[in-house]
């Protein structure tokens, strides 16, 4: 049985990773809009998510607050140093659970939509060992 202060720091990472996890996904989508298409707007991220365009704003607002994002009325959202950094941190978390996913045999599809919640809430630790199970082939793994 896990000790009481274990625990409880099981749940104060986890309300510190949810407090985070908005930002990531967003930076991280503002990222690869910019690679895809050369800009983001507030419009493209609304599609994205399937949330409003105040949703966006209000998510925009507080980020740029934050020093993740820039950005004027009308103009493209685009990403501070700051902001670069947390969406490759996230892409590079985002990845390492999609292969780990992937070389367990979990689907594409499944192991796409799993990896968006899962990147946010597993510890450095998990996250290298599912780096290197997911790089290992299939005749790797034990059956």
């Amino acid at each position: 049985m896990l000790e009481h202060r274990t625990r409880i720091r099981g749940h104060e990472r986890t309300r510190r990773d949810h407090a985070t996890e908005l930002t990531q996904d967003y930076v991280e989508a503002i990222a690869e809009l910019i690679q895809q298409t050369g800009e983001c707007r507030v419009r493209d991220l609304a599609k994205r998510f399937a949330v409003s365009h105040v949703t966006v704003n209000r998510a925009i607002a507080r980020m740029k607050r934050d020093g993740f994002v820039d950005t004027q009325p009308y103009a493209p959202v685009t990403l501070t140093n700051l902001g670069k950094t947390l969406a490759e941190f996230s892409e590079r978390r985002h990845r390492i659970v999609f292969h780990f996913l992937r070389a367990l045999g979990v689907s594409e599809r499944t192991a796409a939509i799993d990896s968006e919640g899962i990147e946010h809430h597993v510890s450095e630790e998990t996250l290298q060992l599912m780096e290197q199970f997911g790089t290992k082939t299939p005749m790797d793994h034990p059956a």
